[in-house]
């Protein structure tokens, strides 16, 4: 024992003989240590920890699951569990339930295959159903109502479900150089529209009023889901739609192809009314209804156009919006031409 009664290596001779290694807390620290060594349980997985990449990635996955939810209540459109682990918006899509499949079937949604559940009844929807695809070619295949629950998620499907193929996109390239090739070059641009059925919609009012065809970003805005073949009408069989990486530089890219870029934007400096503009070569920029035209898209914008309206807390949709200014530019198009 070293002089003053403290041993070698340790903090004090009480309980400690020279030369000692006994594990456990040093004396006199009220057992703080120990409770340092505790920690705080084991370390959760990566896509837990906040900030973790993994983390960001589970929170974005989440968030995509929730927006391909369906719309139409409690049958329509498969969960993104049952399309697969990992919600993607270019698979192919399933949707279910007698009178969704039989709209889809009349306004003709691609699809790939009609599945019927094996002991079903039948009646004048099912009928239907299976009449129209077998006279489009679409293959009928018969399953069990297990493999329907599975392949539907468990939801209502009342026997009978549609399977729809990814939309093939036009390239960007492409929707220009056939707009310039027009006499009238139009193209109607979306920005941050999210419901595939105002995009249904604006496809429909693009096709009625002499558009060649729809552009929208990878991000930030609704696909060609079978939502929005069925609000077309049928129209997006005729008018393609192109999609971009990029909205703001596609525009810049428009623009100096030679068209003239309008943004539709309720604090827009010019009306409706006062659309100039309006025979020349343009893209038609239609924000989305609760946040309107993104900063550096309006940016973009040669000018922002503002519908006139009688009330002043009004507001219109997408598809509305891309109506009501799609029938104006046609109409002074069709006054220009007479």
């Amino acid at each position: 024992m070293s002089k003053g009664g403290v041993s070698k290596g340790g903090q004090g001779g009480r309980g400690n003989k020279p030369g000692s290694h006994r594990k456990g807390a040093a004396v006199g620290s009220g057992g703080n240590s120990k409770r340092r060594l505790e920690g705080k349980g084991p370390t959760p997985p990566a896509s837990a920890r906040k900030g973790h990449p993994q983390a960001r990635k589970a929170a974005a996955a989440a968030k995509r699951g929730a927006e391909v939810k369906p719309t139409t209540g409690s049958r329509g459109t498969a969960p993104a569990k049952a399309r697969g682990s990992k919600p993607n918006p270019d698979a192919p899509e399933t949707i279910f339930g007698r009178n969704v499949v039989v709209e889809a079937l009349r306004t003709k949604v691609p699809a790939t295959a009609l599945y019927v559940a094996l002991g079903v009844d039948n009646d004048e929807r099912m009928a239907e159903a299976i009449s129209v695809a077998g006279k489009a070619g679409i293959s009928i295949l018969e399953m069990s109502r297990a493999q329907m629950d599975k392949m539907t998620g468990g939801m209502m499907h009342q026997g009978i479900a549609l399977q729809v193929p990814a939309y093939v996109y036009e390239h960007p390239d492409e929707l220009l150089h056939r707009a310039l090739a027009s006499d009238s070059p139009l193209v109607v641009a979306l920005d941050g529209v999210t419901d595939p059925r105002n995009l249904g919609a604006v496809v429909r009012s693009a096709a009625a009023f002499g558009a060649q065809g729809v552009l929208t970003p990878e991000r930030r805005s609704a696909g060609m889901t079978a939502a929005a073949w069925r609000t077309s009408a049928g129209a997006a069989a005729r008018l393609r739609v192109a999609r971009c990486t990029n909205l703001t530089r596609t525009l810049t890219a428009y623009k100096q192809a030679g068209l003239f870029v309008v943004g539709l934007d309720a604090a827009g400096s010019v009306s409706l009314d006062d659309l100039e503009v309006a025979t020349d070569p343009l893209v038609l920029v239609v924000g989305s209804e609760g946040e309107g035209l993104s900063r550096l898209v309006a940016q973009a914008c040669d000018l922002r156009l503002s519908i006139p309206m009688s009330g002043a807390t009004e507001s219109l949709n997408a598809g509305i919006a891309a109506a009501v200014t799609l029938a104006e530019i046609a109409r002074r198009r069709r006054v220009s031409a007479g």
